[in-house]
């Protein structure tokens, strides 16, 4: 009734009397609501209505603040301070101006001040703790968010807070402990239950893990994020059909998302379901197109299935969404190699190699193609490079002496033999398949004979 009459007199031009409790009411409205210039129009007309008013001017310091103007807003402060030295709320409003200036110290000094004049301190302590965590001081945090719990049993947002800081810290056992005896006294707190089946995957106690989300649901039978939590459990039990079933109830409590589909997919994977793998990657792809591990996880998919020509245009998409990405550049140069375009292979892997992907299979890939296409002296070079970095690795001592045979170094190619023997003799039979002809020769069957006694 105040908002309707008060916009009313603004369409009129008239004057309307309110009293300061009704400009609060409609000033917090407009404030909230985010329309900060009928929340200043509201303060300036309730302040000439009642220029005395402290709260008034509280509530036109708080826009000062959200409107960035911190030096205006901290003198009203002072001001205010003076009139009325043992108000809570003008503590509150200079901490939140220290705040927004990344003064965490004395934001936490100036509520600390405010609960010497709190009456309920459950709102200035959850700020305390909010302040405590930009310190990065976790325990204090976390004691002051505890101390909220203990005026509030259902203050949820301070629960999720202090979880947090026992992350932060790594202290799951201990967060074990705090919510088991929160428990003991809300035992139909789905939250609880939630956080601390969280707690125990941590510390991968899947089965405890299972039990609480369990509780969660069946305190709360829509509560998405219990059959979230419970469905990643089941997928690290192993047990891929039940979690399929418990993602398919999130469909039917929520709207769809592209994460949902993407675990299905991953599941259906694992029970070599591959055709309602590939069904729950393109629902993930339509839900959010502009995912590339959507993306790479269809591309994938098909090229399981031999849909190379598909597998290309999936992985293509996540290219195009973040090419910067080394392991979507190697998925590429496997997929040209299927489809026999060796050139474009050979790009893909050189490009991945550039974005700082050092995996030996991707240097060994790169010079099996250069050497298919007959550039052994690039392969070389390449080779060369990858033994930087891979030392002692008997698939490169065989690869030097296919390639040094193949440019007539034959002595150091011989030598590179005796190595790759050395290091791993049954790998012989790979060398054999790439480089035929020269296991023919009278000198390399001496030096294997000689390994094999």
């Amino acid at each position: 009734m105040p908002l309707s009459k008060f916009e009313s007199m603004l369409k009129t031009d008239k004057v309307y009397f309110f009293d300061s409790l009704e400009f609060e009411e409609i000033i917090h409205h407009y404030i909230d609501n985010g329309r900060l210039i009928m929340a200043e129009k509201a303060i300036k007309l309730g302040l000439d209505q009642h220029p005395a008013s402290v709260n008034l001017k509280l509530l036109k310091a708080e826009l000062l603040v959200v409107e960035g103007a911190y030096s205006e807003a901290e003198k009203l402060l002072n001001d205010l301070m003076i009139l009325e030295p043992t108000n809570e709320e003008v503590y509150i409003q200079k901490a939140s101006i220290f705040s927004k200036k990344n003064d965490h110290l004395k934001a936490v000094e100036s509520l600390e001040k405010a609960l010497e004049y709190s009456d309920d301190a459950t709102d200035v302590l959850a700020l305390l703790g909010m302040e405590y965590l930009f310190l990065d001081d976790f325990l204090k945090a976390r004691l002051s968010f505890q101390k909220c719990l203990e005026q509030d049993a259902e203050d949820f947002a301070s629960l999720y807070n202090l979880i947090y800081c026992y992350d932060m810290e790594e202290k799951h056992e201990e967060a074990v402990d705090y919510l088991r005896s929160y428990l003991d006294q809300n035992p139909y707190c789905e939250v609880a239950w939630h956080q601390l089946g969280r707690q125990y995957f941590v510390l991968r106690a899947y089965e405890k893990a299972l039990q609480a989300f369990d509780y969660a649901i069946l305190i709360d039978e829509s509560f998405v994020g219990g059959y979230l939590e419970k469905a990643k459990t089941l997928e690290f039990l192993a047990r891929y059909e039940e979690a399929i079933e418990t993602y398919k109830i999130t469909l039917e409590l929520d709207d769809p998302t592209s994460f949902v589909f993407l675990r299905m997919g991953e599941c259906f994977l694992k029970i070599n379901a591959l055709e309602q793998a590939i069904e729950s990657y393109e629902k993930a792809v339509h839900e959010d197109p502009l995912s590339d591990k959507v993306w790479a996880a269809l591309s994938d998919a098909y090229f399981q299935k031999a849909a190379f020509s598909k597998s290309l245009h999936c992985i293509n998409k996540a290219l195009t969404i973040d090419e910067l990405k080394a392991t979507y550049w190697i998925k590429k140069a496997e997929i040209k190699t299927k489809l026999k375009a060796h050139e474009e292979a050979i790009t893909s892997f050189k490009t991945a190699l550039d974005l700082g992907n050092n995996q030996l299979e991707v240097w060994l890939a790169l010079v099996d193609l250069l050497y298919w296409r007959g550039d052994f002296q690039e392969a070389l070079r390449y080779l060369v490079h990858s033994k930087n970095t891979h030392k002692a690795v008997a698939a490169i001592e065989y690869r030097f002496f296919g390639l040094l045979m193949e440019t007539q170094n034959t002595e150091t190619a011989l030598l590179h033999l005796k190595n790759a023997l050395a290091l791993d003799f049954d790998l012989c039979s790979m060398a054999r398949d790439l480089f035929p002809k020269f296991f023919e020769f009278e000198r390399v069957k001496a030096i294997l004979s000689d390994f094999e006694r």
